[in-house]
């Protein structure tokens, strides 16, 4: 596979990677423990060379897996992880991203994943209570001490993510962006192009919805995040089938998925994108790797974007608590 840049410090992955949390978290039921293994290392073998986890994926179970799975091939990956958040008793309880919640976090991690430098060290959720350049200078001191290689941030606005790279360089921002999830295109975007920052879309299938798979029947089990998500109730399902019916137009063109288009369509926005589609079953993982692979003209791109800006989305990407905690 391809790979890019993210950022301009060095960092170079392969131009789509894996995001591991559907694993164990957010998209109950989860795979057996062996299984996701075996999807890691198949994803590796397929020349996937970025795979993105958190401690709070579980939590700590997620990045159990990787380190895991990744274990033989430690000089050939890069491994995304994340701090950020309170964890007592096994529950996510809100934002942390004091000096010691960071060192404590990063040990951590550092354990689970068995490795001795963290490649990609992200702030989760911004902490309104914690200067972000304190928490960027905690990071630089970790860097200095030879436990993290790179920087990044989560879901930040640009007044976070200016404070912090004048602190530390940024070399990936992760953030949702899709083909229906493109509020980042107004200021955040322009901002990390201009200071060269990568971007590291997650949900770029929109949690499965633009790939066709899912429609107004389906029922989601408990523990799945889509079942109490306003944008996937019964009725928005419905109305935003006419924004997949745009994008089947163009696979069925392109002879492709709709998966692949709309990851071709990501991929396009520029040479520093890398996008971390999720997934447990391996048909489908070699199906988004295939998107790196289909080049849609700037024309074809134009036309996509148009087309699906003629769709009015129903429903917001999270509930009200939920977009209270990323932060922007």
């Amino acid at each position: 596979m391809q790979t890019r840049k993210l950022g301009n410090q060095g960092l170079e992955v392969s131009a789509i990677g894996l995001g591991c949390m559907g694993m164990s978290f957010s998209y109950a039921p989860f795979p057996p423990k062996e299984d996701s293994i075996k999807l890691i290392r198949q994803a590796v073998e397929q020349g996937v060379t970025f795979f993105d986890t958190a401690e709070v994926y579980g939590p700590y179970t997620n990045e159990e897996i990787v380190g895991e799975a990744l274990a033989p091939f430690k000089n050939e990956t890069t491994i995304a992880t994340k701090f950020g958040f309170d964890i007592q008793d096994g529950k996510m309880v809100g934002v942390n991203s004091r000096p010691d919640n960071i060192r404590r976090a990063v040990e951590g991690s550092l354990k689970r994943l068995n490795v001795d430098a963290i490649d990609l060290l992200y702030q989760h959720r911004v902490d309104p209570n914690v200067p972000i350049e304190e928490v960027a200078g905690t990071v630089k001191d970790l860097v200095q001490e030879g436990k993290v290689k790179y920087f990044g941030l989560s879901e930040a606005g640009v007044s976070t993510i200016r404070k912090a790279h004048a602190v530390l360089p940024v070399s990936a921002l992760q953030s949702e962006y899709s083909l229906w999830t493109r509020q980042h295109e107004a200021e955040i975007i322009p901002t990390i192009e201009e200071l060269g920052i990568g971007f590291v879309p997650f949900s770029p299938l929109g949690k499965g919805f633009l790939t066709g798979a899912i429609d107004e029947n389906r029922k989601f089990e408990s523990g799945d995040i889509r079942a109490v998500i306003p944008r996937f109730t019964e009725e928005a399902r419905l109305a935003n089938k006419a924004l997949v019916e745009v994008i089947s137009t163009f696979a069925q063109k392109h002879n492709v998925t709709n998966a692949q288009i709309a990851l071709a369509w990501v991929l396009a926005r520029n040479s520093m994108t890398v996008p971390i589609p999720g997934t447990t079953k391996l048909h489908r993982l070699i199906e988004n790797i295939g998107a790196a692979n289909l080049t849609l003209s700037a024309e074809e791109i134009a036309e996509l974007t148009n087309a699906s800006e003629e769709v009015q989305i129903v429903g917001a990407r999270y509930t009200e608590a939920m977009e209270k905690s990323t932060g922007l």
